[in-house]
């Protein structure tokens, strides 16, 4: 069952990879949802990737791919604190282009962070 939301969620998972850098594949993402590592969000018009993050001070709910339309992402996000806050995470934080920091300042959610890249 979750293979087959995998494959529906495809083009929209590799769409937020590419314009998220690259830093995955689809079959790395495959791989650490099917193996835990990692949390399908699969909506019917759209789905996040997620992953628990254990530093050494704090547990940490990551966001760090979403794709398709924005609303069906939005809805997802009181379940997924829920589910964060079950799971023993003291916050959550997402990786993503700046048009987020509109989109869930109602919710919230603060700059924390800068991330600066550089290709080569």
């Amino acid at each position: 069952m979750i293979a087959d939301e995998l494959i529906r969620c495809r083009k929209w998972i590799e769409k937020a990879l590419d314009k998220g850098g690259n830093t995955h594949e689809f079959k790395d993402i495959c791989e650490g949802v099917l193996s835990g590592h990692m949390q399908l969000w699969a909506g019917e018009k759209g789905c996040a990737v997620t992953e628990i993050v254990v530093y050494p001070n704090k547990k940490v709910f990551h966001v760090f791919l979403a794709g398709g339309k924005m609303q069906q992402i939005t809805d997802m996000h009181d379940d997924a604190v829920k589910w964060a806050k079950e799971q023993g995470c003291e916050g959550m934080t997402l990786s993503g282009r700046k048009g987020w920091q509109k989109i869930l300042g109602e919710r919230g959610w603060k700059p924390h962070q800068l991330v600066l890249a550089k290709e080569f």
